[in-house]
């Protein structure tokens, strides 16, 4: 039995640091991209700040928690939305087409306009250090 969770925790290990990987890929890209568009640096306590930030809409942390390795919820539909950390969900960061959409979804919704640049390299790099 012993054998068998050993076994079971070494996959999910690798598992988990697969998805990492594959999260450090995207974020990577994209925050080349966001370089390209003139940003210079990308400030992680800027991205934390910007997260808990209240505006018209709401907040990121309204519905995905301060704490974006915990469980949230949708504040309409109180769907729960899985963890934002790469470090505790590997399929977070992983799709360059899904951090999109998201992004301009939830921005608008939020904001009632598209993130930055700035703001969203700056959110991605806290989210990867989570």
């Amino acid at each position: 039995m012993s054998g068998f969770k050993g076994i079971a925790m070494a996959a999910l290990i690798i598992g988990s640091l697969q998805g990492v990987a594959q999260a450090s890929e995207a974020t990577d890209r994209l925050l080349k991209e966001y370089l390209q568009q003139g940003v210079s640096t990308f400030d992680a306590s800027a991205g934390e700040a910007f997260w808990n930030r209240e505006f018209e809409g709401g907040s990121c942390a309204g519905c995905h928690t301060k704490d974006p390795k915990q469980l949230g919820r949708h504040q309409r539909t109180r769907k729960p939305i899985e963890p934002m950390a790469p470090s505790v969900n590997s399929q977070r960061l992983t799709d360059v087409k899904q951090i999109n959409k998201w992004f301009l979804r939830n921005c608008k919704g939020v904001l009632g306009r598209e993130c930055s640049a700035q703001e969203k390299g700056d959110v991605l790099t806290w989210l990867q250090a989570q």
